[in-house]
């Protein structure tokens, strides 16, 4: 079965960490670039970050130098770390792959005192 599924999320409080996962079933995540979205709520849904196949890295400029995306082609999974959380960062993510016009389900970060 082709699917991804997110991990991962909850409550946190400012200034936290978090780290999502996504676990991919039916192909190699290594050959292909993965991304993270987010949307919040009443916003539309937002790139956050992606990983292309040679392993470069981009992100949004609101998430620069506190999020980090990673791919762990051991285990078939794509990761977001994400530090020095904001309450802006409220929102629900999302694992993508554009390529196989894939999806996950979204994973819930709350980020409140």
């Amino acid at each position: 079965q082709v699917q991804l599924v997110e991990s991962g999320g909850g409550l946190v409080r400012p200034g936290g960490s978090l780290r999502l996962s996504c676990a991919v079933s039916g192909f190699t995540v290594s050959n292909y670039v993965m991304r993270w979205y987010r949307q919040a709520p009443g916003k539309a849904r937002e790139l956050a970050a992606a990983i292309s196949v040679g392993g470069m890295t981009n992100y949004a400029e609101s998430v620069k130098g506190r999020f980090a995306i990673a791919r762990d082609n051991a285990k078939n999974t794509v990761t977001l770390q994400m530090n020095s959380l904001k309450p802006e960062d409220t929102a629900v993510y999302y694992c993508a792959c554009l390529t196989r016009e894939l999806w996950g389900q979204g994973t819930q970060v709350t980020v409140s005192s």
